[in-house]
């Protein structure tokens, strides 16, 4: 593809309206240095530096979206708590509409707090409560989503899937088949729970590990051969368009039709692969939404993934270095 074709594709991108929908969660981090162990146990004492809070999980696939230029509406339920309130709030700073995210009593905001020492991760707590929705959370949102879709008409709408508990299957079968009907491309990251419930969806996009236990596979060997009888699996029970598996270290694996491939990963200082897969999931769906071209929406994914994992942290992609490096790879 020629570099201006490559720069108009991703100036495309801002004309796209993106619904993303799923488990949002307050990813903290504090900062500090560690030169003693703690007297009162063989722990080491962490002397703080910097306390930081970023949006993660669905949250982040929604940072993601903005920071390629897309509008984005973020859809989720979150606590009546401070850690709620200061994630709309960062969602919000970061541009992001939050028209679709309600505040429920019966459940925190999910948070996870990693203390961080030379750039290692050495400590995470976790607030969070994973039972699904209640009848009482869960019939509003799914209104509302459905509403705003009819109304607004977003070019795509992303399921994100933690296993927090907001994605049940009536939201996911109520939210699909309007979809549907709208028209609207729709791309699920999914998690092992509901893993089967995303009929007809436009792309699934599983990791590995998530394959494996969703279809109760051993899949000793990462082949091409073995990954399209792996699709075929998921088209006979989802009935989906593209099948889209990130591979760890191992690159990609895409199938659409009989069009199918292996994309290698690329060599990278890796910090991090925290949120990794909420870059690749939303690279790759606005531009397969742009272009229906199965190869290049996973070789641009592939590096956009890559080079999140050199960075510590949940962090969202930068359009121009993505871009800088679109042109020099393909």
């Amino acid at each position: 593809m020629k570099q201006s074709e490559l720069i108009e594709l991703f100036d495309k991108i801002n004309d796209l309206h993106v619904v993303v929908v799923g488990d949002v969660m307050l990813d903290n981090y504090w900062w500090g240095h560690v030169d003693r162990i703690s007297p009162e146990g063989p722990v080491p004492i962490v002397t703080l530096n910097k306390a930081e809070s970023r949006l993660g999980g669905a949250a982040n696939v929604a940072l993601n979206c903005k920071g390629l230029g897309a509008k984005v509406t973020l859809a989720s339920i979150v606590g009546m708590d401070k850690q709620g309130a200061q994630l709309i709030q960062l969602a919000q700073d970061a541009g992001i509409n939050t028209d679709l995210i309600i505040q429920s009593d019966e459940r925190p905001t999910t948070s996870k707090t990693r203390v961080i020492s030379r750039n290692q991760q050495m400590l995470r707590i976790d607030e969070e409560i994973t039972t699904e929705l209640t009848t009482k959370e869960e019939h509003p949102f799914i209104d509302a989503v459905l509403r705003f879709v009819q109304i607004q008409k977003p070019d795509v709408l992303i399921f994100e899937d933690y296993n927090k508990g907001l994605l049940k299957e009536n939201v996911i079968n109520h939210i699909t088949a309007h979809c549907k009907e709208t028209g609207t491309v729709t791309a699920v990251d999914p998690k092992l729970k509901n893993f089967l419930a995303y009929k007809d969806v436009t792309i699934f996009k599983p990791n590995l590990k998530e394959v494996k236990e969703g279809l109760h596979l051993a899949l000793e060997e990462v082949t091409l051969e073995n990954l399209n009888v792996v699709h075929d699996k998921l088209k006979a029970a989802l009935g989906h368009e593209v099948t889209f598996i990130t591979l760890s270290e191992n690159g990609v694996f895409y199938q659409k039709n009989k069009e199918t491939a292996i994309i290698p990963s690329h060599i990278r200082n890796i910090a991090d692969v925290s949120g990794a897969g909420d870059t690749v999931i939303a690279t790759a769906t606005l531009v397969y939404t742009l272009t229906k071209d199965v190869h290049l929406m996973a070789a641009i994914s592939n590096l956009a993934g890559g080079l999140v994992c050199e960075q510590v942290g949940v962090v969202p992609i930068d359009k121009k270095l993505l871009l800088n490096e679109v042109c020099q790879v393909l």
